[in-house]
Formats: structure tokens, sequence, C-alpha cells
């Protein structure tokens, strides 16, 4: 058994020797294979790297040539263009001598000329002086009088030129503006309400006044505490009247007072806690009246705050027309107006509704509405040419656009309309007195009479110093001084009237 374990062992050993004399054998053939090829490779590199640099030398060759050919040719046209640079400085040398010549030739020409024109100047005022001590009068005198000879020959001419103009063009004028206005004027109906600086609540009967004063007077003092108000209750008959100059103000406390009517129960504690529920209800109502403006006007993307001040404008009057009503109206009447002349619709819509928004703080911060309104809305980001509309919609800054003086003609409309406004008979009579003074500062006026509810000042001169042509610029020059220094809304008309009269009597 072992020895057949030692056969066995030993055979593989032999095998084992065998095997790697045979592996070796065959390695080594294989390496002197592998090294042949390598030795072919790096005999066929060497050879295709001399062609290869052959080839490198000839390109380079010939890319050298190439190169000294160009730059040969460039060099030679470098030279032909130094030639003619050169040949162009030598011309110009000769043309600069030229003119150097020529200008001091023609300076010695000027001075010769002034020379010249000073001897004429010196002949002519000779002359002058010559002829005006022949003649017995000045040049200026005789300019005078021949311009009076021919004003009187062709003042009639002159002023029939005059006034062929001005009525074409005031036709023309007026025709078409009483087009536009119609136009615009029809497209808007707006309902004015009048308001002053008393509100008033009706009572269901005259035994509730008591009540509503209290014990000693303790109601109606913590109502006028709590509101800010005055609460008047005097002898008229069933009505109970709120004085205050703040709208916003009355109106809560008129909210309050007619809430604390139809419960019944009027005493200091529920005075205060209806107070509180009126404020609220107010603020509602402000900001109802704020978006109700806007989407009537066509107006989207305001903010929110901005629409709550353009609400407050419900409660503010001006000379008893309603600032809201009128705001909306103006928006309709710019709109209305830009359309018809062609600038942007949407701009003067915006600027016409907003353009007295600073009537909502005017009674809180300094300066007037137009200024407050431009700086509020530069708070919220309004575009300059609205701002700009704002500002200068009464005159106080100069128009930078053509929808600022549609916002103001707008404004005027609106405001100059039959039964807008009403005004104290104190401001109307001041008005008409300032009319007659300007027209009685002229000279030759006999008597002036502001008619028309100071819409006309009718002027009478005295035909014997004053002629037709005098009469017509009178009329210009008084129209200016009107639209120079009075206020006044719409148009006032001048007219002056020239009479002449021969009376005589037979006996």
């Amino acid at each position: 058994m072992i020895e057949t374990v030692l056969t066995v062992m030993g055979a593989i050993f032999l095998g084992c020797v065998f095997g790697y004399y045979i592996r070796q054998s065959i390695a080594k053939k294989n390496y002197k294979t592998i090294e042949a090829k390598i030795q072919r490779k790096i005999k066929k590199s060497g050879e295709e790297a001399v062609k290869i640099e052959d080839e490198a030398l000839e390109k380079a060759s010939s890319i050298i040539q190439s190169a000294k050919k160009e730059i040969n040719e460039r060099n030679q046209e470098i030279l032909r263009r130094e030639k003619i640079i050169l040949k162009r400085e030598n011309s110009l040398d000769e043309k600069y001598i030229e003119y150097e010549k020529r200008e001091t030739e023609f300076n010695k020409k000027i001075e010769k000329l002034k020379i010249i024109k000073s001897n004429i100047e010196e002949s002519e005022k000779e002359i002058k002086k010559k002829i005006e001590r022949i003649a017995g009068i000045t040049e200026e005198d005789a300019k005078l009088e021949i311009i009076s000879i021919a004003k009187q020959k062709n003042s009639e001419e002159i002023l029939a030129k005059i006034r062929e103009i001005e009525k074409n063009g005031w036709e023309k004028y007026e025709e078409r503006a009483k087009e536009i206005l119609s136009t615009v004027i029809q497209k808007c109906t707006i309902d004015h309400t009048h308001e002053i600086t008393t509100s008033t609540v009706s009572l269901p009967g005259d035994d509730i006044k008591g009540r509503v004063i209290g014990k000693e007077g303790r109601n109606i003092k913590a109502l006028e505490k709590a509101t800010g108000v005055e609460i008047i209750v005097d002898d008229t008959p069933e009505v109970v009247i709120i004085s205050g100059f703040d709208p916003v103000k009355r109106q809560i406390a008129k909210t309050a007072l007619e809430k604390l009517i139809r419960d019944g129960r009027i005493q200091p504690a529920r005075i205060e806690s209806t107070v509180k529920w009126a404020e609220g209800e107010i603020v509602k109502q402000i900001k109802d009246a704020g978006e109700a403006a806007v989407y009537e006007a066509g107006i989207v993307g305001l903010d929110p705050r901005l629409v709550k001040l353009i609400g407050r404008l419900k409660f503010r009057t001006s000379y008893g027309q309603n600032v809201l009503l009128h705001s909306i109206e103006v928006s309709f009447l710019a709109a209305g107006l830009a359309a018809e002349i062609g600038v942007n619709v949407a701009d003067a819509r915006k600027a016409g509704l907003l353009h007295d928004i600073g009537k909502a703080l005017d009674h809180q911060v300094e300066g007037s509405h137009a200024e407050i309104g431009a700086k509020v809305l530069e708070k919220f980001g309004i575009s300059a040419k609205i701002i700009s509309a704002v500002k200068s919609h009464h005159e106080e800054y100069p128009y930078e656009s053509t929808e600022a003086i549609i916002v103001q003609t707008a404004d005027a409309i609106s405001g100059a309309r039959p039964g807008a406004r009403k005004d104290n008979l104190e401001n109307y009579l001041k008005r008409l007195g300032d009319l007659e003074e300007i027209a009685n500062s002229f000279k030759g006026i006999e008597k002036s009479y502001a008619i028309a509810a100071g819409r006309e000042i009718r002027i009478l001169v005295n035909p014997r110093e004053i002629d037709d042509l005098q009469a017509s610029n009178l009329a210009k020059e008084v129209a200016s001084r009107i639209h120079n220094e009075l206020k006044y809304p719409g148009e006032i008309k001048v007219n002056v009237i020239r009479e002449s009269r021969a009376i005589q009597y037979a006996k």
C-alpha cells in the first residue's frame, strides 16, 4: 500500500517537473516570436517617422517661401502707399500755403471794407442830419407820422381783416369745441346733492327730544364727546341738527343717533357702544363707496388703501358739490375729451378720478389739496404723468402733458355747469366788482357792467377817444387781465361797445 502511494507521488512529481520544462520551452518560443514582431514594428515606425519628417520639412519650406513672397508683396504695397501719402502731404502743404496767402489777402479786404463802411456810415449820418435840418423833422417823428397816416387811411381795412380772421377762427374752434363738449357731456349723467356743514336727524315726535337731551344734558354731552360734533336741539319741531366741519364725524353722529332713536334706549353707556358700531358702518360705507366709484369709472389695479381714500370723498363737498360724484364726472368727461382728440384715454380717466384725492386729507395735512394729492399718489406708486395732471389741475404748476390740460378742462366743466355748485352772495358780488374794477382801469372807458352772473362784462367806451381798432385791442387786453388776475370757472365774455350818436332837435 505504501509502495503504491510512493509510486503515485513520484509519478506526480515527475509529471510536474516535465510540465514545467515543457512550459518554459513554449514560453521561450513565444517570446522570440513577440520580440520579432516588436522589432518589425519599430523598424516600420522608424521608416514612417523619416517619411513624415521629410514631408514636414517640405511643407515648412513651402510655407516659408510663400511667407517670404507675401512679405515682399506687402513691403512693395507699403512703399507704394508711402509714396502716395508723401505726394498728398506735399500737395496739402502747397494748398495750406495758398490758403494762408488767400486768408491774408481776405483779411486785408475786410479791413478795407470796414474803412469803407465806416466812411459810408459817417456820410449817411451827415446826409441824415442835412435832411432833418432841411425838413425840420427827425427821422423817428417822420416814421411815426407815416405810420399814423397809413393807420388812419387803412384802419377800416385792417379792422375788417382782423374781424374776418377772428370770426373765421372763432367760428371754427367754437364749432369743434361745442361738438366735443356735447359728445362728452352726453356720455355721463351724474346726480349731485348739495350738502353743508350741518346734518339733520328727523324725530318721530317732539317727546323724544327730552330723551335725546337726557338728564341735565348728559346724553347730548356723551354723544358730542364720543363723535366730536355739536348736537343742536332747538325749537324746530321733530328735528335735531348735527353741526361740524368734518363730514365723516357728522355722518357717524347721524348714524349713531338714528340707531339710538330707533332702539329707544338712550344713555351714556349705550351711546358709546352705538358710536363704535356707527364708526364701523361708516368705514364699511367708505370702502364700498370707493370700490363702487372705481368700478363705475372703469379703473383697475389701484391699491386698496387708495380706494378707501377715494371713498372718503363721498362725505366731502366743494361749494355744495359732492366731491366723489364730481370726481367720477370729471373722470367721464376727461375720458371723453381724450377720446375725441386722440390722447391716452386710460390716463385721462384715472387722473380725472384721482384729481381731488387730496381733499380726503387736506384738513389733516398742510398744503393745497393738489399738492397733498400728488404726495399721496407718489406713495402709492401712481405714474408721473397722472401725478403731474393732478398737481396742475388748478394751474398751481405748469402743464406737462395734454392729459393735464384735459383734466383741468373737465374739472372746470363739472364745477361750472349750472346747478353744480353753490356760491355765497359775498363771493358772487366780489367777483362782479373785480370784473368791473379791471374794466374801469383802462383809459377811455365810460361805464362797465358785469352781467350774466359774472359770465360777461360789457364795456362802453368813449367813441371820441377810442376808435374801432383800439376797441378791438381793448377787448383783448381786458380779457388778458381777467385771465391773469381772477380765478373763475368756465369763461368770461368781454364785450366792448363803441357807439357814436348825432342828435339834433327840430324846433
